[in-house]
């Protein structure tokens, strides 16, 4: 059951150097010594990944990612097309105790709603600049069944084989690591090393956290590369296929096989009614009663991709909702959906295939890994919680007076958290006055929070360190633009021409960065002003750059609409308008399209 349509002879390339940096405890960083971090870098052609892990895992997880990559390409025809994508950037950390504390939330992104403790720990962010993944390095363990608990049966246990009273002191340290075993071991609940904890007949099952990066990295590749609206089933279904790829040695990959625990979750877990899904209904389960979980993803996905009666059915389906038909009107694509209840029923009743296909191993080089200084290190983290820390909740167009008012309190507290966290990265960047990293953090959470002087500041003190940087002037003609826009009219022209000339240099620096792009259009439609045709077939290749971020999407559909484009409009909008997933962008980018003003 191929899904390869065709795959030509390929012309090979000649595979990238492996470069490893150097071990030595410091390095020179803009003239100066550097002390280096446990921190490393991987970079291949299509990711760079990031982690505190050893350098093994490190590249074993970037190299799989870059196989992944191609294999993607090859199953979906994309083979050798042009690439102006930016790199996925992925970041891992530590256990999930160090995952939490940064608090990182999903506002673009969310799979699901999973049924509770079946949300395994992961962060996704499709922003302006490249989309950000981040994930924690350590496997975890989903609970189906609590069992009996050791505690309550050892008390007997032991005055039993004893004779008399339990004695506290007879659990020495051999046995209370025995039935303590590995600490962190999350099950839908947190779980502490008690010695007494342990349950009997407990029913788990396993989740392999690169089994989470690699379909992580599927659905950012889909959403890249073939930018539609789609279901939300479908993308979280298209991610969990790649979830268990394996790679062999000798250059195979196989992919499409069951996750481990697939039938103690679905023989546990009652299933939502396959129409249910297709139409969307899931969707506004509440948590405690969702019966959706990513091996239901999985099961419905594997089905229709893997039957050849049923694979253009699904196209058809995809193809209505990504020209925005309502969900359940699309799902007349597979006919009786009744008979499609009972063959999803009797999919796992067989053998369910899977697929192998061996790669040209220069398809996919090595990666280049290289030591993070101590400096670069420092901001790992917060350039992540960027993110998360500086949006704020917004009222909903129709929310009602009580949804409102609690909205206003959550902005409250998250303007005050955002304060906190700005507060403390001002203090971080002045510990480090020189690294380029920090003084670049700084400028953007100064800009996208409305501080025009600070972000000018931070940006021209990343300037003294690289001239060259394109995101440092990026982030000051930004700043400028601010700063022109609330100047007095009789300087306002004079102002706005700096801003644009400074915005300029950024987009010569580098010509492929998409922040000059964004605020050249910008320092027009924030002016009140017509953008020249320049500035909009800017915009364009920014939505080109960065196809998963909303942001940019929004700003060309509503210039398109003012130029009258309508068709091109609702191209552009369609994706966030009734794409899988929430963003701040989707109820503007609906209005445009629903009320007729984008066709």
């Amino acid at each position: 059951m191929r899904l390869v349509i065709a795959l030509a002879v390929l012309a090979l390339p000649l595979p990238a150097a492996a470069q490893t940096a150097s071990q030595d405890e410091t390095v020179v960083v803009q003239g100066r010594l550097e002390k280096l971090s446990h921190w490393r870098e991987a970079e291949t052609d299509h990711v760079v990944v990031i982690s505190d892990g050893s350098e093994a895992e490190l590249r074993r997880i970037a190299h799989n990612l870059e196989r992944l990559h191609f294999l993607l390409s090859v199953l979906l025809g994309r083979v050798d097309q042009p690439d102006e994508a930016r790199k996925l950037r992925v970041t891992l950390v530590g256990d999930s105790s160090e995952f939490d504390a940064m608090d990182l939330r999903n506002l673009r992104l969310a799979p699901g709603p999973y049924r509770s403790g079946f949300d395994v720990q992961g962060y996704y962010d499709p922003r302006e600049d490249g989309p950000v993944l981040a994930a924690t390095r350590y496997d975890s363990r989903i609970q189906l069944e609590r069992g009996t608990s050791l505690a309550s049966v050892l008390p007997d246990l032991i005055r039993a084989t004893s004779g008399g009273a339990p004695d506290p002191t007879a659990n020495d340290a051999g046995l209370s690591q025995h039935l303590a075993g590995p600490v962190g071991t999350r099950a839908g609940f947190a779980q502490k090393a008690d010695p007494f904890a342990v349950n009997v007949n407990q029913v788990s099952v396993p989740v392999a956290a690169e089994g989470r990066i690699y379909a992580a990295f599927a659905r950012n590749w889909l959403l890249t590369h073939f930018p539609n609206a789609y279901p939300r089933w479908y993308v979280d279904g298209f991610g969990e296929l790649f979830a268990t790829i394996e790679v062999k040695a000798d250059g195979q990959i196989a992919y499409g096989r069951a996750p481990e625990g697939y039938w103690q979750v679905l023989d546990r877990v009652r299933a939502w009614p396959v129409k249910d899904v297709l139409a969307g209904k899931y969707l506004d389960a509440r948590r405690d009663d969702s019966r959706w979980t990513p091996f239901h993803a999985w099961a419905l996905a594997h089905m229709l991709f893997f039957d050849e009666a049923r694979r253009p059915q699904l196209r058809n389906y995809l193809a209505a909702i990504a020209a925005g038909t309502d969900p359940a009107k699309a799902a007349e694509a597979f006919g009786d959906l009744d008979q499609l209840q009972r063959d999803l029923a009797a999919w796992d009743n067989r053998k369910m295939p899977y697929e192998r296909m061996t790669y040209p191993a220069a398809r996919a080089a090595e990666p280049m890994v290289r030591q993070l200084t101590q400096g670069e290190a420092a901001f790992v983290k917060g350039r992540l919680e960027l993110g998360s820390r500086i949006a704020l909740p917004v009222p909903q167009p129709d929310a009602d007076a009580e949804a409102i008012v609690h909205t206003e309190r959550a902005r409250q507290r998250a303007i005050a958290e955002r304060d906190a966290w700005l507060a403390e990265l001002r203090r971080d960047a002045a510990r480090y006055p020189a690294n380029l990293q920090a003084q670049l953090l700084l400028a953007e959470a100064e800009c996208r929070t409305g501080n025009a002087a600070g972000c000018r500041a931070a940006a021209e003190r990343a300037m003294k360190i690289d001239a060259n940087s394109s995101d440092a002037r990026a982030w000051r003609g930004s700043a400028l633009l601010a700063e022109a826009l609330a100047a007095p009219a009789a300087e306002r022209t004079a102002r706005l021409k700096a801003a644009r000339a400074e915005i300029a240099r950024a987009n010569r620096a580098d010509p492929e960065n998409p922040l000059p792009l964004i605020a050249y259009y910008r320092s027009f439609a924030e002016a009140g002003e017509a953008p020249p045709d320049v500035a909009i077939e800017g915009l364009m290749k920014v939505v080109d750059t960065v196809p998963t971020a909303p942001g940019p999407r929004l700003l060309l559909g509503e210039a398109l609409v003012r130029r009258g484009n309508l068709a091109a409009a609702r191209r552009a909008l369609l994706p966030i308008a009734y794409g899988a997933y929430d963003s701040a962008e989707r109820s503007r980018a609906r209005a445009l399209i629903e009320t007729g003003t984008a066709g």
